[in-house]
């Protein structure tokens, strides 16, 4: 591979277990937290759900910017290199996650044009892709990452075969997404009468006659007050109880405004995630919207800076702790706080604030609408920043994923 992304020994399960486990094994909430933990073993987000268009905004990246971001399905890392930044570290507990992003910068490394790039992300579903995978691809992979995709998935099929079914039905994600149609029509909807829309009147015409019902039915009500309801998509239950403000809101309720905002907020012609929620695809090449890394313009560049990745299959403060201090200036922490203790919190910000270089930004994503930081973060450490809680307000408006509360955005002090 001519990326810096080498073979790194599977994830212990200790890594997960020191992320989600607050509680006592003993207690209901201490078993989902293990229940969860087990099902995130396996891919989670076969596509990222947070918008890099707001995101590179935040960051505002320049041709010196060292990146340090949590990887998950990947989708990120790659939009932020259309941006030209210096170095990223991507970083994640999960190994299927690694490998995910292991295999696309392989494949803008060593796929010999855009359509074929095209045909295996921006597609997903052509038995021609597996072939590529065996003729071009597996030999420049690391031993772990070809025995992930060379092994074979409960069907029996090896999970490579998924980029010939449509690999974003796939992981916890893309099942929960599919669950939820399913659900949707024997209720007597299809959610994906919403694609049909020509206007952003439409969108909101069919939300509101065919979609908004459905959150207002008691056995939706009655599934989704369950905490394990939303493992799938990647909810764990300390960020469950954030989404619905510990108690105070439905969680039925909630479920229906983030829906609303994904449906109605953004035009069909600019909002790829709500083609992935309501159509389970991409659009065709030139027929849609899709993720930057995914269009041909931007091809040739990432393909000269695939290099510049190094991939981490560890815990981000265990990464952070062993980088030089004032070295990084842009970190990207997606949600991932919604799931920390205190402890773990400040753990995090010190390493944030020791590795920081003067300037730097952090953001983040929350699933309740204020930052989580002030009561909670030290005092001396939350002093090294400064809040930007108008802007981050305003780049909330914008994120086309529209299932989180809030967005944030923190710069150190020059």
């Amino acid at each position: 591979m001519t990326t810096n992304a080498k073979a790194l020994p599977r994830m212990s399960p200790s890594l997960l277990r020191e992320a989600v486990h607050q509680n006592g094994r003993l207690s209901v909430t201490g078993l989902l937290e293990r229940t969860f933990s087990f099902a995130f073993r396996s891919m989670v987000y076969p596509q990222i759900w947070e918008d890099p268009r707001v995101d590179l905004e935040a960051l505002d990246l320049n041709e010196g910017s060292r990146i340090i971001t949590i990887a998950s399905g990947g989708c990120n890392v790659l939009n932020y290199l259309t941006a030209d930044p210096a170095r990223i570290y991507a970083v994640d507990l999960n190994e299927t996650h690694v490998s995910l992003l292991k295999l696309k910068l392989a494949a803008v490394s060593h796929l010999p044009n855009h359509a074929t790039f095209f045909r295996l992300f921006g597609g997903g579903a052509d038995w021609r892709n597996g072939r590529l995978y065996d003729d071009v691809l597996a030999p420049s992979l690391d031993p772990a990452t070809r025995a992930y995709w060379e092994g074979r998935d409960l069907t029996g099929r090896r999970r490579i075969s998924r980029f010939s079914r449509n690999f974003y039905r796939y992981g916890l994600l893309g099942r929960f997404i599919g669950a939820g149609h399913f659900a949707a029509r024997l209720l007597g909807t299809n959610p994906s009468v919403i694609m049909t829309a020509k206007t952003r009147a439409e969108q909101r015409d069919i939300f509101e006659t065919k979609l908004r019902p459905l959150f207002d039915r008691r056995i939706v009500k009655w599934i989704v007050s369950n905490r394990a309801s939303l493992f799938g998509l990647g909810i764990p239950p300390a960020q469950y109880d954030a989404l619905c403000d510990h108690g105070r809101r439905p969680m039925h309720e909630v479920l229906a405004e983030r829906v609303e905002r994904l449906a109605c907020d953004f035009d069909l012609s600019d909002n790829y995630f709500a083609w992935q929620a309501f159509a389970r695809h991409y659009p065709a090449q030139g027929e849609g919207p899709h993720p930057a890394y995914l269009e041909k313009a931007n091809y040739m560049g990432l393909k000269a800076r695939a290099h510049r990745v190094t991939i981490f299959n560890d815990n981000f403060i265990h990464v952070l702790a062993r980088q030089p201090a004032a070295s990084l200036d842009r970190y990207v922490l997606l949600d991932a706080q919604d799931w920390m203790d205190d402890d773990t919190l400040n753990a995090l910000w010190r390493e944030i604030s020791r590795t920081a270089a003067p300037g730097a930004r952090v953001i983040f994503r929350t699933a309740g609408t204020k930052t989580i930081l002030p009561g909670r973060i030290l005092p001396v450490t939350l002093a090294n920043w400064r809040y930007d809680e108008d802007r981050s307000a305003e780049l909330h408006t914008r994120d086309r994923s529209a299932i989180y509360g809030g967005f944030h955005l923190y710069m150190k002090e020059a």
